[in-house]
């Protein structure tokens, strides 16, 4: 099932037609990714600041199926695909109702400060490889 996230279209995330400008489904999935790490467990600022690691998204692939509007109420799903030691893919798409109107492929690395990818916090990958197997 994954991670489910609500997002309402506000006025500012659309276009001058009230359709969803593309780059925000970037930002919805960014936000229903932060929220996906938190609710796995992870406190990005305390990682961050404890063990000098962050999450970095490496690469997206998109598609744009159907258009939101203005006021939909829409859903980003996530699931993770496939884990490394360092890597992270993630399967994203929003969604309203049960029309999929954007989906991604999001490749997420830890790293540190210096730009060097890192493990994944050992409790994160073992919450991770126990939701793909369930």
């Amino acid at each position: 099932m994954g991670h489910r996230f609500a997002i309402r279209v506000h006025y500012e995330d659309t276009d001058m037609g009230a359709i969803v400008y593309h780059a925000n489904y970037l930002k919805f999935i960014e936000r229903a990714r932060s929220d996906w790490v938190r609710c796995m467990g992870v406190d990005q600022g305390r990682m961050l600041d404890e063990q000098g690691r962050v999450f970095v998204v490496r690469r997206v692939e998109a598609d744009y199926l159907a258009p939101g509007r203005f006021e939909d109420e829409l859903e980003v799903r996530t699931e993770a695909a496939e884990i490394g030691g360092a890597r992270l893919v993630l399967e994203q798409r929003v969604a309203r109702g049960e029309e999929i109107l954007f989906a991604a492929r999001v490749t997420v690395v830890c790293m540190d400060a210096a730009g060097r990818p890192r493990r994944l916090p050992e409790a994160f990958a073992r919450r991770i490889a126990a939701a793909m197997d369930g």
